[in-house]
Order: structure tokens, then C-alpha cells, then sequence
């Protein structure tokens, strides 16, 4: 997915041509074509929102912790 937002922004916004796009991506001038073809039918899709973690439950008595370990002194 990156690869083709790279290849839609290079012809976009940069204005550079399909064979130039081609020479700086490494891929065919035919792939390029493609996907300029179908951008405009093609949902873009996008990152989900991070789900809960396993140490969320955990996470108070951890702060709490770490919060005292801070306060010790470095050598004991």
C-alpha cells in the first residue's frame, strides 16, 4: 500500500511522467499505468485504531512500580 501512495503522490502532486515514476520505483511502466487507472475506484484503506493491550489491566501497579524503583537509591 505504500508503494502505490508513493507511485499516486509522484504523479499527483510532483507532476512526474509515468516513465519517470517507473525509473525511480523499479517497476513497470504497465503496473504504474494500472494503478493510476483504478485510483479512483480504489478505497483507500486504513490503519485501526490500537485495540487493548495485555499489560492494560496491569498498567497502574506498573506505573506505581516503576514510580517507587525511581526513588530508590542507585546503589544499595
Amino acid at each position: 500500500m505504500a508503494t502505490y501512495a508513493k507511485v499516486r503522490r509522484m504523479r499527483l502532486r510532483e507532476g512526474l511522467s509515468i516513465s519517470e515514476i517507473a525509473r525511480r520505483t523499479s517497476l513497470s511502466r504497465n503496473t504504474i499505468k494500472a494503478w493510476l487507472r483504478e485510483s479512483t475506484r480504489r478505497e483507500l484503506s486504513y490503519r485501526r485504531e490500537a485495540g487493548s493491550k495485555k499489560l492494560d489491566d496491569h498498567r497502574e501497579w506498573l506505573r506505581q512500580a516503576l514510580e517507587i524503583d525511581a526513588r530508590r537509591p542507585r546503589k544499595e
